[in-house]
């Protein structure tokens, strides 16, 4: 879109005092006019630099104002499609910080990067078109990050003859969308980036409107105000370097709330353990202190274990001190093609801390044209939003996103890839009991028995055979079997099954696909356990999932121990037949949800050890099946 533009004004007045930075996020569906509005308000600001407005320019002075932004979506074309493209300007009273996010619905988590440190969102709004699924998607996504305040400009409103009446509309559906996102108000700017108006100046062409222009918005808006942990102490260890002759250990980050002078009482967490600030170093020679969020080293009283992902918080806090968790309810935007499902295991990382976690459950689902909640969705696609629950595999010194921006975040990862795909903010985080060890506290204590001499006085190697497959499938049945003959022929063996471990070993586990996927791993571990003291375990287990399974197979060969995982793959019509506890009838009646094979899905192992129906076979024939690959693979004499 080109327009003939005036001169630049002269660049912001000299400053006398320090000013204020402001953030702002900008978002919009395509073609609503984002990047006319990011170059308008660059350009009569005076913040653009000459050689880029000639750039743009033709020689009629005739500019295209969209593409003083098109150097970044070319890097955008070039790869770097996930990036927030940046842009600074000032005015006399005011330092800005403008996000600038991508507008199709693909890189709409481009948007939950761009706000999540902005204190104002402007949604774009065609004029013509009015409020679009990614309009009401950006504003659910500003009032999840906690951005303070959210307004629309209303855009292109000279193609509509600069109607007051279709402005007034677009206003009721506005406050229309304020109510469904949560927020007091959506102030709505009637502005024609192409030609300027309501941007920076005001325009001779809407008279009946009375608001600010968005420049002056921008220069009134007041910054929120500081949330509770905003005056206390988090400063995430992010290094930590070795001693020398002139400094103790240091440890490096920024400090993401508070303020540290020397002689502070600090504690750090998740230790608890406790000393004294004797060094703050800013690289500020005239700074007595720190301040957030500057980076800075420091150096404690005392030799302690403090390590990466570590938090200093302060000794006298008692208000708003983090948790401990080890559980975390968040609203997650998910950044992968490839869905989330309850049971999935990720790394998150939250500050320089990288833990693993499970997603115990899916607990509810962003529908973005209605705003309405789908509660317990089967899963979370790319650019969803939802909320879940995380079990973590070891402490998080975490806040609540409202509290604090920087403890209240997190990233998930891939294990496997490495890939970044989703970020998420705290709303809940449920604490581990005091006083217990956390995970950097726990040694394995290796017996004094080598595990070669313990099988060679016993006569008895340790394996695991694990049985896989639907309800009523005969897994049990087998395993039954198995056991009798593997005792009978004078072994030491025990079955593994799933029922008996729900009553006591995971009593505390419910079924949800969090609890399932929980269950399995412990039931790995047994079962490792077992192998290692010569035991062969023979666990008759649903597990539908093969990254479950795999879990459990590579406890083992990380053990070298045996793992046998036998398929049995009677088909569900069979299955549902038997049906000895009526699970599927109660599931087909609505009794009973999430009943694998019915409305929960089964992956069936590709490449199982062994595989077998049991539908008119015999129990004792299948067993010593299973016997022969005991033979096969030593644990077992011929």
């Amino acid at each position: 879109m080109s327009t003939t533009i005036a001169p630049q004004r002269s660049g912001p007045a000299p400053e006398s005092r320090r000013r204020q930075i402001l953030r702002l996020a900008t978002a919009g569906s395509v073609d609503d006019g984002k990047s006319t509005l990011i170059g308008r308000l660059l350009h009569d600001t005076g913040s653009l630099p000459t050689d880029h407005l000639d750039a743009v320019t033709d020689d009629e002075g005739v500019a295209d104002l969209a593409a003083l932004s098109d150097g970044l979506r070319a890097e955008r074309e070039q790869g770097i499609t996930i990036d927030v493209a940046y842009r600074f300007f000032s005015t006399a009273s005011r330092n800005y910080v403008l996000a600038d996010t991508p507008g199709h619905e693909r890189y709409t988590r481009n948007t939950f990067t761009g706000a999540s440190n902005a204190h104002v969102a402007v949604l774009l709004v065609d004029a013509r078109n009015g409020l679009q699924v990614q309009t009401r998607r950006h504003a659910r996504i500003a009032t999840v990050l906690g951005v303070p305040h959210v307004i629309a400009a209303v855009n292109k409103i000279d193609l509509v003859d600069y109607s007051a009446e279709r402005f007034a509309e677009i206003e009721a559906d506005l406050a229309e969308l304020a109510t469904q996102v949560g927020i007091d108000h959506i102030l709505a700017i009637p502005v024609a980036a192409k030609d300027g108006d309501n941007v920076v100046d005001r325009s001779v062409n809407t008279p009946w409107y009375t608001g600010p222009t968005l420049l002056e918005y921008l220069e009134g808006v007041e910054l929120v105000a500081p949330s509770p942990t905003t005056d206390e102490l988090r400063f995430p260890i992010q290094w930590v370097s070795r001693p020398t002759d002139l400094h103790r250990r240091r440890y490096y980050g920024r400090l993401a709330a508070g303020r540290l002078h020397v002689g502070d009482s600090v504690t750090i967490l998740p230790s608890g353990n406790s000393s004294v600030v004797t060094a703050v170093d800013t690289l500020d020679d005239d700074r007595e202190f720190a301040v957030a969020p500057l980076s800075i080293s420091i150096e404690l009283a005392d030799d302690i274990d403090v390590g990466r992902g570590d938090v200093i918080v302060s000794a006298a806090e008692t208000a708003h001190a983090p948790v401990l968790a080890r559980e975390l309810d968040a609203t997650v935007c998910w950044l992968s093609d490839t869905p989330l499902h309850a049971g999935d295991r990720v790394a998150l990382k939250h500050g320089a801390a990288t833990v693993r976690a499970t997603v115990q459950s899916l607990e509810r689902r962003l529908d973005p044209e209605t705003l309405i909640e789908q509660v317990g969705p089967s899963s979370l696609g790319l650019n969803d939003i939802g909320v879940i629950t995380l079990r973590t595999s070891s402490v998080v010194v975490a806040d609540t996103y409202l509290e604090n921006r920087d403890t209240g975040a997190f990233i998930l990862i891939d294990e496997s890839s490495n890939d970044t795909v989703g970020a998420g903010t705290i709303t809940q985080a449920r604490e581990v009991v005091p006083g217990k060890a956390t995970r950097n506290d726990i040694k394995w204590h290796p017996s004094s028995l080598i595990r070669s001499e313990r099988w060679q006085k016993t006569g008895q190697r340790g394996a695991t055979v694990w049985l896989t497959g639907l309800p009523a499938s005969g897994k049990s049945t087998v395993a039954v079997a198995l056991e009798r003959e593997l005792v009978s022929r004078g072994r030491v063996a025990y079955l593994i099954d799933g029922d008996n471990i729900r009553h006591g070993i995971s009593d505390d586990l419910g079924f949800s696909p969090g609890d399932r996927a929980e269950n399995i791993r412990r039931v790995g571990h047994l079962a490792r356990l077992f192998g290692d003291a010569g035991v062969v375990s023979i666990a008759s287990m649903v597990s539908p999932l093969r990254s479950d399974r795999e879990i459990a197979r590579q406890l083992h060969h990380a053990a070298d121990l045996e793992f046998i995982e036998v398929h049995v793959s009677t088909p569900v019509t069979e299955c549902e037949r038997r049906d000895p506890k009526g699970l599927y009838e109660r599931a087909r009646r609505g009794e009973l949800k999430g009943l694998t094979g019915v409305d929960a899905p089964y992956e069936k192992p590709e490449n199982p050890d062994l595989r077998f129906d049991t539908t008119g076979e015999d129990i004792e024939e299948l067993a010593g099946r299973v016997l022969a690959v005991l033979v096969e693979r030593g644990v077992l004499d011929g």
